[in-house]
């Protein structure tokens, strides 16, 4: 599917840009996408964030799988937890399987949450954590300036890949073994393509 320059980004594409931009354009541009032990551990994890919702404890009121928005830059998604607390202070809180440990793509999509949120309250959100299912632990990630610019910047080239309807070149690294698109991907095989092509320029390339 064609992206248009005015069309909203989700924002999960934010997470998989900063992993690895071909995937990116794989699950947003061509609507590819499949399954692994990593997406189904990952689909477990949000069973519960899933189900719209909220609680109350000791009055801070946690609403589950919140729509948000910005207008400004053009996104739009879900929180799986956003906590609001007595004081005003609004804290969103994202369900990730595996242990804790940081992870900037994680990051980034939890920056933009923060975003949206204060477009749409018009309050600060300072701080955000990362749950991380495995050893049921949070992290706690500081809503800085560089990493808004860094939302804005990601933003900005995730928009210009839609509109280009072009797909980046294969990482062919260690991320790729994680990846459950790698079967649709085929990275080996098309580094090899490219080595190929480049060792059959350099066979006929004339030296003066």
């Amino acid at each position: 599917m064609s992206g248009e320059s005015d069309d909203p980004i989700m924002l999960s594409a934010l997470q998989h840009w900063s992993y690895c931009p071909r995937q990116c354009a794989l699950i947003h541009l061509e609507q590819a996408f499949d399954q692994n032990v990593h997406t189904m551990r990952g689909n477990a994890v949000h069973e519960h964030v899933d189900d719209p919702g909220f609680e109350t404890f000791e009055g801070v009121r946690s609403e589950r799988s919140l729509p948000v928005w910005s207008d400004r830059l053009g996104l739009i998604g879900k929180c799986d937890i956003v906590e609001f607390y007595p004081d005003g202070q609004i804290h969103p809180v994202e369900y990730k399987h595996g242990k804790k440990r940081a992870k900037l793509h994680d990051d980034l999509q939890l920056a933009a949450q923060a975003i949206c949120l204060e477009e749409m309250t018009s309050k600060p959100v300072t701080h955000g954590s990362i749950y991380h299912h495995s050893s049921r632990r949070r992290r706690e990630v500081i809503i800085t300036s560089a990493l808004r610019a860094q939302v804005e910047k990601t933003v900005a080239a995730i928009r210009a890949l839609l509109a280009t309807d072009t797909l980046p070149p294969p990482a062919n690294d260690a991320r790729c073994r994680e990846c459950s698109l790698k079967d649709i991907c085929q990275p080996e095989v098309l580094a090899q393509k490219s080595n190929y092509r480049t060792a059959q320029a350099a066979l006929f390339t004339v030296n003066d």
